[in-house]
């Protein structure tokens, strides 16, 4: 089975004329509705008369698109870590926010608008642990020992008053962003923990061009067409899908000696000189 989201390329994946393609559907409006009030709401309470109308408006605004109505409703949780109903005004400014939404027949930039939406709810040191989930590849499945000990690498990671080592402080990171459902978990155990994560890659889209926006990153990736890396700024550098033999790849470090984590996905490289990455962290 494949999916996709372009047509096109379904078309393409059909090897007979027995094949089938299945368009999905947006969710009913009772699907949306169900869907919004579990992740909000405490098993077996209801939603208070005073946010009906206006849960019912953002919901709908989310165009049955499941991502979406998670990703709003994962703002709004009464689980989450302080364990408060969010006020009626804070519910009419998310309304506000998304504007027009997903139901009038909106694209991918207002699907993005929702998303970032959930982006920017975060606090500050967890929008950068999640930026950084911009260096991996789409579908790439993403340990989390290895992803919490580059972020502690970064300095990402900074203890508190409270006495908890780094390593722990990355796991209630990584468990936060599960949580907020801005990663995927992936491989769990028995005990309900997860041994890695994916991204969305409607989420990863946004986090690219966020990370871009922002020089966070610079991404290169040899099935598309990537800003030029001599001239990047950049502190983070991403090699993705190359599949150019080894001596056509040849990355000349000192034009970068500011580059603090270099990633390498499916990739043959060169680094020449790479002894002058000298503040080099993640390799």
């Amino acid at each position: 089975m494949t999916t996709t989201r372009i047509g096109s390329i379904s078309k393409a994946c059909c090897s007979s004329g027995d094949d089938i393609i299945y368009q999905m559907k947006p969710l009913t409006d009772d699907d949306s509705k169900r869907l919004f009030y579990k992740r909000i709401f405490p098993q077996g309470s209801v939603c208070p008369a005073e946010l009906e109308l206006v849960s019912r408006e953002i919901f709908k605004k989310c165009g049955g698109v499941p991502l979406a109505i998670i990703s709003i409703a994962s703002i709004l949780d009464s689980n989450s870590q302080d364990q408060q109903m969010k006020p009626k005004y804070h519910w009419d400014n998310i309304l506000g926010y998304i504007g027009r939404g997903l139901a009038g027949g909106g694209g991918a930039k207002d699907m993005q608008r929702i998303l970032a939406f959930s982006y920017y709810d975060l606090p500050s040191h967890l929008k950068t642990c999640l930026l950084y989930l911009s260096i991996f590849p789409e579908d790439f499945e993403i340990r989390r020992d290895r992803l919490i000990w580059m972020w502690i690498a970064e300095g990402f990671l900074q203890r508190g008053e409270e006495e908890t080592g780094l390593f722990e402080l990355g796991v209630s990171y990584f468990n936060e962003l599960a949580n907020r459902s801005l990663i995927q978990p992936v491989d769990v155990d028995a005990t309900g923990k997860a041994k890695a994560c994916r991204v969305h890659d409607m989420v990863l889209d946004m986090l690219c061009s966020m990370s871009s926006e922002q020089n966070f990153a610079t991404i290169l990736d040899g099935t598309q067409q990537s800003k030029s890396i001599s001239h990047s700024k950049s502190r983070r550098l991403s090699f993705q899908n190359s599949m150019s033999e080894p001596t056509t790849n040849l990355i000349d470090a000192t034009s970068m000696p500011q580059v603090r984590s270099a990633v390498l996905s499916f990739v043959y490289i060169s680094i020449m000189q790479s002894s002058l990455f000298s503040v080099l962290c993640v390799l």
